[in-house]
């Protein structure tokens, strides 16, 4: 019998679309013989549908054309059956699901939203947890865990919104002692969205009221010079982590853009066959590293990797100081672009390899769960005498 798969992919986030493409990415490369894949596309105003339609990408094209035709969903669970049901005038049972994989991509989604509300229904899914998702996306929060266990970061600084409009003058005081040049990242967002490059402080303004348009907390960081940017892909959980094959990612731009993440290499707009998210990116594998800067990169992966508790398959991003020979961690990626498929390819294992890996690894996991107690059978309300009364 078949292993049941929802495909959970978009949301109401700004990295909606990258979702998409590697959502599809992925339901192309699923062993077909050994799983029934069930899109479960969200909306950006947060609806939920499915349909076989879903996996083709240029159904994206014309969003009017995917309402008219695919069936909205609940997912929900019914005596330990986890049921997608269609709202449809006769409720029809769409499936009984045995999985989620999430392919979600920025806040609202991949930050542990999503995984809360799995958590909830009780379906098994693949990746991180509520805490490890949650820490994943947050990039102030991250760094202290970090700094906690003296894993290498660059020098920041951080503030939230209303902070900077009450003392805007200190913070660009805070952000003078770091050193110019700095990077602006909103603190919650991926896919190099709203991350400004800046040289001096005449720049400094524009590029935090940017970030301020995407998120309410801001991190400023040392940028680093003499740059070479590595990637790292992780597989595994808490007890065991494999790590990938490096690789030296090439941009046009002082980071990683999102124009060079997704963009480039797509032959005009999103949606045509062209697009590849984070596989058209380009970059050199292996990176040009010693063989001694490659063995600590991967060891200070999975130490990053297991300090964040996370599962399933993510991405840590470095950067290195190739004057100096210093590394940096720059963040993990919990859900990583594309699922980081193309560096496993050039380590040892299809896509479809990873994938399955990733699902059985996710059923272990929550076999293991299940295992320790999550309730009692006792009620100790029986015996409550109300507000005022006490329990006996």
């Amino acid at each position: 019998m078949k292993i049941k798969v929802g495909v959970i992919f978009g949301g109401p986030t700004v990295e909606h679309e990258v979702s998409i493409i590697s959502a599809i990415q992925a339901m192309e490369h699923l062993n077909k013989e050994k799983y029934d894949i069930y899109p479960i596309y969200i909306s950006k105003d947060r609806t939920w549908y499915t349909g076989k339609m879903l996996a083709d990408i240029d159904i994206y094209r014309d969003f009017d054309t995917l309402k008219r035709y695919a069936k909205k969903v609940v997912l929900y669970n019914h005596k330990g059956l986890f049921r997608l049901q269609a709202l449809n005038l006769f409720r029809t049972i769409v499936a009984d699901l045995d999985i989620i994989l999430p392919i979600v991509h920025g806040n609202n989604m991949e930050d542990g939203t999503l995984q809360g509300y799995l958590e909830l229904v009780g379906v098994p899914y693949v990746g991180s947890n509520v805490l490890g998702s949650s820490l994943g996306q947050d990039k102030v929060v991250m760094k202290q865990v970090f700094e906690s266990l003296d894993l290498p970061i660059v020098e920041y600084t951080y503030f939230y919104d209303n902070e900077y409009f009450l003392d805007k003058e200190q913070i660009l005081k805070d952000i003078k002692k770091i050193g110019y040049p700095v990077i602006v990242k909103p603190a919650t967002l991926g896919s190099s969205v709203g991350i400004t490059y800046v040289k001096d402080s005449e720049g400094i303004e524009n590029a935090i009221m940017d970030a301020i348009s995407y998120d309410n907390k801001i991190v400023v960081e040392k940028a680093v010079e003499n740059l070479v940017e590595v990637n790292c892909s992780v597989l595994g959980n808490y007890e065991n982590q494999q790590a990938s094959i490096l690789e030296e990612v090439m941009s046009t731009k002082e980071f990683l853009t999102y124009q060079d993440k997704y963009l480039n290499g797509a032959k005009g707009k999103f949606g045509s066959k062209s697009s590849k998210g984070m596989a058209s990116a380009s970059r050199l594998i292996p990176a040009r590293l010693d063989e001694k800067t490659t063995d600590r990169v991967r060891e200070i992966a999975k130490e990053a990797f297991k300090a964040l508790n996370l599962s399933g398959v993510c991405r840590i991003d470095f950067l290195i100081d190739s004057k100096n020979n210093k590394i940096y961690i720059n963040e993990p990626n919990t859900i990583p672009g594309s699922l980081s498929f193309y560096l496993w390819e050039k380590t040892d294992k299809s896509y479809e390899q990873l994938l399955d890996e990733m699902i059985t690894l996710a059923i272990k996991q929550y076999k293991k769960k299940h295992e320790k107690t999550i309730s009692f059978d006792t009620n100790i309300l029986s015996n409550y005498n109300g507000v005022k009364g006490k329990l006996k």
